[in-house]
């Protein structure tokens, strides 16, 4: 299995999947009930896990490794 999952949270991979589907932060956290600094802070935390400088690079990272 890719190393890279195993770092990666059920949720993780949830907003992965939202983010993939163009949905903004604001409405990641509606649709998670969660606030939009929590969805901030697990986007920064994702492009930490990815080695990724921005939300394209690490979209890209993603699409690359078929983690979603």
């Amino acid at each position: 299995m890719n190393d890279t999952k195993l770092k990666l949270t059920d949720r993780d991979l949830e907003i992965l999947r939202l983010l993939g589907q163009g949905c903004t932060s604001a409405e990641i956290a509606e649709r998670l009930s969660l606030s939009s600094e929590t969805i901030k802070w697990y986007r920064k935390r994702l492009l930490t896990k990815l080695d990724a400088d921005n939300t394209a690079e690490m979209m890209r990272i993603v699409s690359e490794k078929n983690l979603i």
